[in-house]
This record gives structure tokens, sequence and C-alpha cells, in this order.
């Protein structure tokens, strides 16, 4: 199912005030970065923010279902009702995205580099 654009736009109004942060299409959904590294996807109208052994936690704790197999977790719908803990939840996962290891990125010849 896709994304509908309106709440598309929402997610990233909401998300803007947190720095470089842009979205692409992707397999139906989009990704969601932060100066280059993805910390978030939206599908089926659902945001998901990333994590680890650090927060995974606070998503089990809040009944929030996991985009599997990727280490994406649904944000809770009480989350989304406040903007400052939007951005508190947002801002564990960019800094997980920005501390993963980085992928090397395909050149326009096919070779590929590092960021």
């Amino acid at each position: 199912m896709p994304v509908d654009p309106g709440y598309m736009e929402y997610v990233m109004e909401m998300l803007q005030p947190l720095g470089d942060v842009k979205s692409r299409s992707m397999f139906g959904g989009y990704g969601v970065f932060e100066s280059g590294d993805m910390f978030a996807l939206v599908s089926n109208d659902t945001l998901y923010f990333k994590a680890d052994d650090s927060n995974r936690s606070r998503y089990e704790d809040a009944g929030s279902a996991q985009f599997k197999p990727m280490p994406y977790w649904e944000l809770p719908a009480e989350v989304l009702d406040s903007e400052a803990e939007v951005e508190e939840w947002a801002r564990l996962s960019i800094e997980l995205a920005h501390a993963g290891p980085k992928k090397k990125r395909r050149t326009k010849r096919g070779t590929r580099q590092n960021p």
C-alpha cells in the first residue's frame, strides 16, 4: 500500500527542525535521512525509527511493532501527539544512524567509494 502524500508531508514537516532531513522513495515507502544517514522509514502511513539495544526497550515497552527484518520500530501513537517527544525519539535514532557503519556509495561509473 503506497504512502499517502499528505502523511509524508506531515512527517517531513515534523522532522525538519532536526537538521538536514530528506526523504527518498524506496520499495513502496520512504527512507528518511539526516545528513545522508537513514534513521527512519515510512511504510503504509506508519513512521518507524531506527533502534538497537540502546533504545529498543522503549519501543517494546510501548507495544510497538518492528518493521522486520530491519532494525526499525513503529513510533508509538502517544509519542506522535507531542512534537517534543517525536524530536527526542528521532534524535536517538539519528545518533544511531550516524554511529553505524558507513556503506560504500556507487559513483557514476559503477565503482564504489567511501562516503
